[in-house]
């Protein structure tokens, strides 16, 4: 396992509804990457087709592994590098059943993938009328260690954070469709979110107009004290490149162990008392 290595922010505009575009434009940023030699690359939520496209859903979603997922990993392969981005998955078992994906490719192959949990349906946002939550939190086994997904919204639920954490990920990647009117939570909630677990967070962010709502970018990368290490542009499509270097969070384990206080017996009654909400 690498214990220090580079990753891409790739902070994106999408087209909406047109995966080619979308692909090629994917792509392009892989090359740029693979230049500053990143070992990882990372995309936003939904970011194969764009986030506002709603009945075309239906249309747009593919299978995990499918033809999509295919073009990235012949990507990672050629590149030798990671690939996190965001798709609408659509289920293996019925047409009109689909999740909100993250997907995780590498030089082997499909790594695995992430089901969005938390599906905002308030103010501007309607996902649960389009999406099946997920229900498993994801931890997956690379080169670079293990790699936590989490997808926007479920940012807000520090639960999943600290569970794909206690998986063994040291680096927890979200991926988001923030528009501008969440700005000052998600840029608390990602210090909030690292501090806590003693772990690196990366969060890329969709950028651009769709359908009238605007996304305000501001992807970065977290050291696990919550120093914010790189930071992308507001408003505009941007490209970072960091270094995580796991090495760093021993030091911030011993100073404040968040971790090994835990107290177990709390998530039972957190369990109980969320049953009567």
């Amino acid at each position: 396992m690498e214990e220090q290595f580079k990753l891409a922010l790739a902070q994106i505009s999408c087209k909406r509804g047109d995966k080619e575009a979308n692909i090629k434009k994917i792509t392009n940023y892989i090359k740029k990457a693979e230049k500053h030699g990143a070992s990882l690359v990372i995309f936003p939520e939904l970011s194969l087709t764009g986030y506002t496209i709603r009945d075309e859903l239906y249309d747009l979603a593919e299978t995990v592994p499918g033809k999509s997922t295919k073009a990235l990993e012949r990507l990672a392969k050629q590149s030798n590098m990671y690939i996190i981005f965001g798709m609408p998955e659509l289920s293996e078992k019925t047409q009109g059943t689909i999740y909100n994906t993250a997907v995780l490719v590498g030089p082997e192959g499909l790594i695995g993938k992430y089901r969005k949990m938390h599906l905002p349906t308030h103010s501007v946002f309607e996902e649960k009328r389009y999406f099946r939550p997920g229900y498993q939190a994801s931890a997956l086994e690379t080169e670079l260690g293990k790699i936590g997904l989490i997808i926007c919204y479920d940012l807000y639920f520090p639960e999943l954070c600290r569970l794909t954490r206690l998986k063994g990920a040291q680096l927890s990647v979200c991926i988001s469709a923030s528009p501008a009117v969440r700005r000052t939570f998600f840029e608390t909630l990602t210090l909030a979110r690292a501090i806590e677990n003693t772990t690196f967070l990366a969060y890329v962010n969709l950028v651009g107009i769709e359908d009238g709502l605007q996304f305000w970018g501001g992807s970065r990368l977290v050291s696990p004290s919550g120093k914010v290490i790189a930071k992308c542009k507001y408003d505009k499509e941007d490209f970072l490149v960091a270094e995580v270097n796991y090495m760093d969070i021993k030091p911030i384990e011993i100073f404040v162990p968040t971790i090994k206080d835990l107290r177990p017996e709390l998530f039972d009654e957190l369990k109980e008392s969320a049953k009567n909400l």
